[in-house]
């Protein structure tokens, strides 16, 4: 397992029909930062995985064969288990949506959904998980419930696109020290000019911050770093 794959957020796919199984676990592995550690078709299953597998996060079906998907999460939160839920369901009930607040599930997902849906629920979880430290005040910490709550992004600006972005995204995510646009760049394979449109789209949607770096002559170099 690489180093990557070893600090993924770890996904089990908790769904009944095999085929939607394997199109969610394909879905996850597509998302930088995610993998996929297993795919179960009901409670009981998802049980035994859990109890031999560390899991960071589980993408749930609500309507399986051996019960409901909340009466799962329950049994799970009484058991010692952690893991944050992401329910998938065709069920519209908002009393079901408020039970489900309190037993961990962070995001819903109605089916049927497309991969841009997924991802981007699973980019908000990574960044809300990624919130650490003691907040200044009042409004990091709505930020930072904001996160997963907001609405989906606005259409990327002209000329940019989603792919691109996220190969953007996780270059940058995976350098803690930053990264100039030459080196994303590089990384990425396309040209700085392009890199820098996609970074400073990051910045404009504050996902990243960018800082001068002062070298031994010359201008200074702008770095991004993920935020």
């Amino acid at each position: 397992m690489s180093d990557v794959e070893r600090n993924a957020i770890r996904v089990l796919v908790v769904e009944d029909d095999p085929v939607a199984a394997d199109a969610h676990a394909m879905y996850v592995g597509r998302v930088p930062g995610f993998v996929a550690v297993g795919k179960v078709h009901s409670a009981a299953q998802a049980r035994r995985f859990l109890d031999r597998n560390p899991v960071d996060l589980l993408l749930l079906d609500l309507h399986l064969p051996d019960g409901h998907g909340l009466s799962l999460a329950r049994s799970l939160r009484a058991a010692g288990h952690q893991a944050d839920v992401v329910a998938v369901t065709s069920a519209r009930d908002l009393a079901v949506v408020r039970e489900g607040v309190s037993l961990g599930v962070v995001q819903y997902v109605l089916k049927p959904f497309t991969f841009a849906t997924l991802r981007d629920r699973l980019v908000r979880y990574a960044e809300y998980r990624a919130t650490t430290g003691e907040a200044s005040g009042q409004d990091e910490v709505d930020r930072a419930i904001a996160t997963l709550r907001s609405p989906a992004p606005a259409a990327l600006p002209k000329g940019l696109s989603a792919p691109t972005l996220e190969r953007v995204t996780h270059t940058l995510r995976e350098a803690p020290e930053g990264m100039t646009a030459a080196a994303a760049a590089e990384t990425v394979g396309i040209s700085r000019i392009t890199a820098r449109r996609y970074l400073e789209h990051l910045v404009d949607s504050g996902r990243a911050v960018r800082s001068p770096q002062y070298g031994q002559v010359g201008r200074p170099e702008l770095v991004y770093t993920w935020k």
